[in-house]
């Protein structure tokens, strides 16, 4: 396990249970009360820092080295069904974005998503989560084939943003996202979003628009990140923890200002603590989803989600 700055007191009182149960191991002496106290100072120093955390401490969450990325929760919530189909016909296979058919508790999904490396080779391999143009096109491709056959979508948002290359430019990258959000919102089958890691800028909105939108606990969505905003606003990255402040980007922020539906529980200190029970907690939030929605018409479906969206950011008096 690795641990974030924050969470070295946690680290501490582990290796120090760890190192009473080794004495108990190999010696006679009677460690039970000791490492009984000890339990109960870690129980309680999680939860003192996992329930006060800022909002820079979740995006550092998001971003743990062991969370769960967007196959590790398709293996789990599809088991051996999944299908993984490739290519936008019309430039090449984006490894960054993921796309296929796989079922859910017996239901077909379309599921979309970016997906992270896990070493510095699958990292360049993947391109860090950061998709081009062509991996939007082909998330549109498999989410217009979903349409054809009536097949609900499942979009898992994991992304530090578009990638910002030149190339990716010259390809219509603006373009691409533009184009995946105005089909999104038409789309004449359901859609269910869950933000399961990062959801940064337009790189997660080129498949993020939906009937219902769902946040994990330790996750973040918002216009931009706080390295970002604090490098514009101060030309320095030394005040991104301010700006992650000011940006309101958190889960219980964006559920705050009804721009998400609901909020993912994780498992305390995050789903990398325990990613079975992540998992099936997600796979209850996105069954509910589809349950809601699987009765409606294809008018109601999508005048519903129109609304939505049209109510976002506006202010009455």
């Amino acid at each position: 396990m690795e641990y974030l700055d924050f969470e070295l007191p946690i680290k501490e009182l582990e290796e120090q249970l760890d190192k009473c149960l080794v004495i108990g191991q190999e010696s006679e002496v009677d460690v039970t009360n000791t490492c009984k106290q000890i339990s109960k100072k870690l129980e309680e120093t999680k939860r003192n820092i996992y329930k006060n955390l800022t909002a820079w401490q979740r995006v550092q969450l998001s971003r743990h080295p062991n969370r769960p990325y967007t196959l590790d929760h398709i293996k789990a919530l599809c088991g051996d069904t999944f299908l993984e189909l490739h290519g936008d016909r019309g430039f090449k296979d984006d490894k960054a974005m993921i796309g296929g058919l796989g079922k859910i508790d017996g239901q077909s999904f379309m599921i979309i998503g970016q997906q992270k490396g896990f070493n510095t080779k699958t990292r360049q391999y993947r391109n860090f989560g950061m998709p081009n143009p062509e991996g939007y096109r082909k998330a549109l491709r498999l989410m217009k084939m979903a349409e054809k056959f009536g097949i609900p979508v499942l979009s898992l948002v994991d992304t530090p943003g578009a990638f910002p290359g030149i190339e990716a430019e010259e390809r219509g990258q603006g373009e691409a996202i533009a184009r995946n959000i105005i089909e999104m919102v038409g789309l004449k089958v359901p859609i269910i979003v869950v933000i399961v890691g990062e959801g940064a800028s337009g790189g997660a909105l080129g498949i993020g628009v939906g009937d219902r939108v769902y946040m994990m606990e330790n996750t973040w969505y918002s216009v931009i990140s706080p390295e970002s905003c604090s490098s514009i606003l101060w030309k320095s990255w030394d005040y991104k923890e301010q700006a992650a402040e000011a940006l309101k980007l958190t889960s219980a922020d964006m559920k705050r200002q009804k721009l998400v539906d609901d909020i993912i529980p994780e498992p305390l200190g995050g789903a990398h603590y325990d990613r079975e029970v992540a998992f099936k907690t997600v796979e209850q939030y996105i069954m509910k989803g589809f349950n809601e929605l699987k009765d409606l018409s294809t008018a109601e479906l999508v005048a519903q989600r129109m609304e939505k969206y049209l109510q976002m950011g506006e202010f009455k008096d």
